[in-house]
């Protein structure tokens, strides 16, 4: 397989995706943009020491995200060149295995999404299987046994090169605030190779869980079982404790999990509520988890913090850059009424940010008078004694800020994502 895998073209493929993913710096410093140079001088001599068997990664890069409620997770960033070389591994194995896994695994996988995991949810629990036993794996990237993930790759994957070199990078050391840790277990996420294992690693549960003959739904590491009463779901839940604890060596986050009705159940990030309608009964539709509204507007009210430093256009440019991933994500969902009012929001927000930066008092009378208002209102409206966010709700700059002059500054509506979105995600 490592032929495969060093093939020209699949090589090829990989440093174009690396590049296109672009991300951050590993420890050597090196970015995305210099990787085609660095191949160019280097391709020959890296290639023979993977053949040689004595190729070395570089240790991964650590580093903690905000996970919400003041906790973070660990990411595991390698080097550009190891990014390279998983992703042309990545994609072998990919080939490999893809076919093996079953349809009700939604995560990194072609022609799958979260869309389609909240509606197979959706479907199940329509269909009366609304008892749900929600599992939730405890730190699943750094609790995966190597010995069982190598196992099960060698059971499709024969190359003993290939399963040494998978073997290093998941043995590669992690530099966390400056010191070296060693790895003996997990999965480094936020590497190119990650998903494609993980998927390997569940795959076991998913084929566990098909041959009880169970309605389940798995994104990731994230998933959950339908069953049609309390009792049934007790004893799905103990039978998939036991596999996991024996099985796969996955310890359970039991304070998380438990066995949920549809109205106190979410499913990335979406949650269900009942449909009050003469002649429906026991159906469900979906709608955003409050969760993820607040922290879209955490987002939204991060990158229109009047005190950022950044010009107008930046601005919105990385506002329709989330508005675009985040509306996308929940296009199932009836959300036009909240989302109408909080684009009302979003742009007194960004009137605020436009009347901060004009700062002195003169140059807000000048870019009044700009904006079509009269000599004497201008200089008494540049002169208000009332709060930058009470000016920006008020009609100093609500007729002079107009959503149209926004727009054509490059502000997208909300609003605008809603009808120009198509809803169908097959």
């Amino acid at each position: 397989m490592i032929e495969k895998v060093l093939e020209a073209t699949n090589l090829l493929k990989a440093r174009r995706q690396v590049e296109r993913n672009k991300g951050a710096c590993g420890v050597d410093g090196m970015k995305t943009m210099e990787l085609s140079a660095y191949i160019a001088g280097n391709r020959l001599e890296i290639l023979d020491t993977i053949r040689r068997n004595s190729y070395v990664p570089d240790s991964i890069l650590g580093v903690n995200i905000p996970k919400g409620k003041g906790k973070t997770r660990l990411l595991g960033i390698p080097t550009v060149v190891d990014r390279w070389l998983q992703q042309a591994l990545s994609q072998q194995l990919m080939v490999q295995f893809e076919y093996d896994f079953e349809p009700v695994s939604y995560a990194f996988r072609p022609q799958k999404n979260i869309q389609k995991a909240v509606l197979q949810a959706q479907q199940y629990i329509n269909d009366g299987y609304q008892d749900i036993v929600d599992i939730d794996l405890k730190g699943f990237f750094d609790e995966v046994d190597h010995c069982i993930l190598l196992q099960l790759i060698y059971h499709k994957v024969k190359c003993r090169t290939t399963l040494r070199l998978i073997r290093k990078w998941l043995r590669a050391p992690i530099l966390i605030n400056g010191k070296l840790q060693k790895r003996r277990k997990g999965i480094p996420q936020g590497s190119p190779i990650s998903p494609i294992l993980s998927n390997i690693m569940l795959d076991v549960l998913d084929k566990e869980m098909k041959r009880l003959g169970l309605r389940y739904v798995r994104y990731a590491d994230d998933f959950s079982v339908y069953a049609k009463s309390k009792s049934k779901a007790k004893q799905i839940g103990n039978t998939l404790f036991l596999f996991l604890r024996d099985r796969l060596k996955l310890p359970i986050n039991k304070a998380k999990s438990g066995i949920r009705r549809p109205v106190n159940f979410e499913l990335l990030g979406h949650g269900f509520v009942p449909v009050y309608k003469k002649g429906v009964k026991g159906q469900y539709r979906l709608v955003v988890a409050k969760k993820s509204w607040a922290k879209f507007k955490r987002n939204l009210k991060s990158l229109t913090k009047k005190t950022k430093p950044m010009s107008l256009s930046e601005r919105l440019e990385r506002l329709n850059q989330v508005c675009r991933g985040w509306m996308n994500n929940y296009r199932l969902t009836n959300i036009y009424a909240k989302v109408k009012k909080l684009d009302e929001w979003l742009r007194n927000r960004l009137r605020y940010c436009i009347w901060h930066d004009w700062k002195k008092l003169e140059r807000k009378r000048k870019n009044l008078i700009r904006l079509g208002i009269e000599q004497g209102q201008a200089y008494a409206w540049s002169r208000t004694r009332m709060g930058g966010w009470a000016v920006a709700q008020s009609p100093i700059l609500k007729t002079t800020i107009t959503k149209s002059r926004l727009k054509r500054k490059g502000y997208k509506p909300l609003v605008d994502y809603i009808n120009n979105m198509q809803t169908s995600i097959w």
